[in-house]
């Protein structure tokens, strides 16, 4: 396995350590500058601490310190610290043509048999009359919730 030497400038044990003193910050930042500082072996280090001593007190797994150190050597202090920035980009289904004609339909008589839309009938119906190639019931509702329709309640009067 590839050892990875951590060594910090003085600026950035003073981020890592107010990282660690004060302020609010998710628990693996923390856990992730706290491995950065005991790891450290520059010059401005006291005492390092080997990893198992490290996965003990932190009560983490050495595979953990491992990858941090890692990541620190090859990608910097940022991305150690607050990971990488998600990358996915989904393309939408759902345009405004197909969100007019699912209202319309939900706001329609539901099939024989039926005494309401479900999400699933609506999804079944939409692919039926080729509104779309295919779609899920999940989509059919978060279009349906982004409307504030209530199709189960009907007011009198």
């Amino acid at each position: 396995m590839k050892k990875y030497t951590v060594t910090l400038t003085r600026e950035e044990r003073d981020l890592l350590k107010g990282v660690t003193s004060k302020g609010t910050y998710k628990s693996q930042k923390v856990i992730n500058a706290l491995i950065l500082l005991g790891c450290d072996e520059g010059e401005s280090q006291e005492k390092r601490s080997k990893n198992e001593e490290l996965s003990r007190v932190l009560k983490i797994g050495m595979r953990k310190i491992d990858r941090v150190k890692k990541r620190f050597v090859e990608e910097g202090i940022d991305i150690t610290l607050n990971g990488h920035k998600g990358s996915r980009i989904y393309a939408r289904k759902a345009d405004g043509d197909f969100e007019a004609q699912l209202i319309a339909l939900s706001c329609s008589e539901p099939p024989e048999g039926f005494a309401r839309w479900s999400l699933r009938l609506l999804a079944d119906k939409i692919v039926e009359l080729e509104y779309i190639d295919n779609v899920s019931h999940e989509t059919i509702r978060q279009v349906l919730k982004k409307t504030n329709l209530n199709l189960g309640v009907t007011k009198d009067g």
